[in-house]
């Protein structure tokens, strides 16, 4: 798989016997196909527990939640110590330009989730933003912050 940028960080990763790869996801706690978005998806994942101290039981992975009637599934939305949305994340292939359609998707998707703060990547580039729901503004942030100072 392509490098990231993102640290270095060590999966299991096994192939079927048709050849097929597969990574084993921490939080699922079961294989997955390792597709180039799934790939990313680990990386996130690792980041936030390794780097930015997010528990792994407070962090959800590829659930259903409905927008305007339509059924969708978000990548990662991580929680507070109270059952809160805080970071909703949006994970796409690295060769998937990070582009306002993305942006949109993950506003749409945030209209139901109500987090605070939002992170996208293809795992080369990323973006983290907070929205200001009173203000209803977006601001931009270098870095995802630290879980404890969510």
């Amino acid at each position: 798989m392509e490098k990231l940028n993102f640290p270095t960080y060590s999966y299991t990763i096994t192939d079927d016997e048709n050849g097929r790869r597969y990574i084993l996801d921490p939080i699922r706690k079961k294989r997955l196909l390792l597709t180039p978005e799934e790939w990313v998806r680990q990386h996130v994942l690792s980041f936030l527990q390794q780097e930015k101290k997010f528990p792994a039981n407070l962090i959800s992975t590829e659930a259903g939640l409905k927008v305007n009637r339509l059924s969708c599934r978000y990548d990662a939305l991580v929680y507070n110590r109270q059952g809160a949305p805080v970071l909703l994340i949006e994970c796409k292939a690295p060769s998937v330009k990070i582009d306002q359609k993305v942006f949109d998707q993950i506003a749409a998707y945030n209209q139901t989730v109500q987090a605070p703060y939002l992170f996208i990547t293809n795992g080369l580039k990323h973006f983290c933003c907070y929205h200001d729901q009173l203000e209803k503004k977006y601001r931009f942030l270098d870095d995802i912050p630290e879980f404890e100072a969510l």
